[in-house]
């Protein structure tokens, strides 16, 4: 079916519920990587949704949630401005989501591509996954993000980051139907429960709480060092939102590039984005996992998203509830994000391959291999209070270099080869004629 029934419909809240269910494992991991918390995340994807829904004009089934393209800046700002200042960071780099939207509108939807095609994008988001692989490996070890403590000891945190790990492995790979949706969750729900049964769970915060509270929303604050260092990090998520667009009209059979239009959907992601940096949240960005989910059930009603987002807001009050996601132990995350992490890379070589960047080219090589060891190796430009580093320095550089670097000039040389295929080939394709004629 392509359609539920109207708004109170019971099919309809079922199907939001179940869509909510979907994205929750990913939704509530990122907060939790950053220091952030779940609650107010939950409330701000939901909040954020219906205002993407409005801007919209409730036209696109897709549900919006916290992005893990900003782990790493999110967690680098927090360790070094705090929070709040974070949070205003947050709410710039969603400005530059609407300025794109404005651009769009002008100059069209080809306008992003222009300023950051493949070249640009597959190496950036590399970084993005490869830069995250020794946080990952140290939760998976029983350590600190950073390694510098151990919190568990080694060889428990082994056992529980690989039962997360083979699980969440073996429902991506082998599932069917809905539950293949679910590899992230499942993988949180077998690692949990092998941490509980190696008393590596603490519930004291949990027993402390009450049932009903409100998040912990955190106002931000505005500081420049942390706005010129989180704003260049827009630029991935804007074009891997423009693919997320792509996929669901290519799902729904509808053309949401031309209807609502391109600049709405990024005004719209911006927006939201901007809401949940107002209230302490992460960005929020259009949910892969739920698009698969639509393509699934072929439930197209943007109305189940709404419900959707209810749901989401709904959770965000149960104290107890957020509380216990904050008691996961650190290497059931630990397992799940060495292939999370490593698929995120995955994705960033896949751009390159499925555009057929020649790397050949002097220029594209340059421009990759620049981006990838900027990024990898931590290369930090600046000092005192402002530097660039990380993500935001390799989308930086990344765009510049395919501005500023010229495409190979057509040589004599190789004009004088083509010459000499061309006529060899007249030659052949003449030959053949006398054959025929004779």
């Amino acid at each position: 079916m392509s359609q539920t029934g109207g708004f109170w419909n019971w099919k309809t809240i079922l199907i939001g519920a179940q869509m909510l269910f979907v994205a929750f494992g990913a939704m509530v991991l990122m907060p939790l990587l950053t220091g952030l918390d779940p609650s107010v995340a939950l409330f701000t994807a939901g909040l954020g949704t219906l205002l993407f829904q409005w801007i919209t004009r409730r036209s696109i089934p897709v549900f919006l949630a916290s992005s893990f393209v900003f782990v790493a800046p999110i967690s680098h700002a927090v360790k070094q401005w705090g929070v709040p200042a974070t949070m205003g960071a947050l709410f710039c780099t969603a400005v530059v989501y609407v300025i794109l939207g404005v651009l769009v509108k002008w100059r069209g939807p080809g306008f992003l591509h222009r300023l950051m095609p493949p070249v640009v994008t597959g190496p950036i988001i590399m970084v993005i996954g490869l830069s995250l692989a020794p946080t990952a490996v140290n939760f998976a070890m029983g350590m600190s993000g950073n390694g510098e403590m151990q919190m568990f000891a080694y060889g428990d945190a082994l056992l529980v980051s690989m039962v997360s790990l083979l699980v969440t492995m073996l429902v991506a790979a082998l599932g069917h139907g809905l539950f293949r949706l679910l590899p992230i969750l499942c993988g949180v729900v077998s690692g949990y429960l092998t941490a509980l049964a190696m008393g590596m769970v603490d519930f004291s915060g949990v027993n402390q709480a009450g049932w009903l509270s409100v998040p912990t929303f955190i106002a931000p604050t505005f500081y420049w060092p942390a706005i010129l260092f989180m704003m260049p990090v827009a630029l991935a998520p804007a074009i891997e939102h423009v693919g997320d667009v792509l996929a669901i009209s290519n799902v729904t059979g509808k053309d949401y590039i031309r209807k609502p239009g391109l600049h709405r959907t990024l005004t719209g992601d911006g927006v939201a984005s901007m809401v949940a940096a107002l209230f302490g949240g992460p960005p929020n960005t259009t949910y892969s996992e739920v698009t698969g989910a639509v393509m699934l059930t072929r439930v197209f009603n943007p109305v189940v998203m709404t419900w959707t987002a209810i749901f989401a807001i709904l959770l965000a009050f149960i104290g107890k509830f957020g509380l216990l996601l904050q008691s996961i132990p650190t290497p059931v995350m630990g397992g799940i994000l060495i292939l999370m992490f490593g698929s995120i890379a995955s994705v960033g070589m896949n751009t390159l391959i499925k555009a057929q960047v020649d790397l050949h080219a002097q220029r594209n090589l340059v421009i990759v291999a620049v981006t990838l060891i900027f990024g990898i190796g931590g290369m930090v430009m600046g000092n005192g209070d402002f530097t660039l580093q990380g993500i935001s320095l390799c989308g930086l550089v990344a765009v510049l270099l395919n501005q500023v670097l010229p495409h190979a000039p057509f040589m004599a040389d190789d004009l004088h080869e083509e010459q000499e295929y061309v006529d060899d080939l007249l030659a052949h394709v003449r030959k053949k004629e006398r054959d025929e004629r004779t």
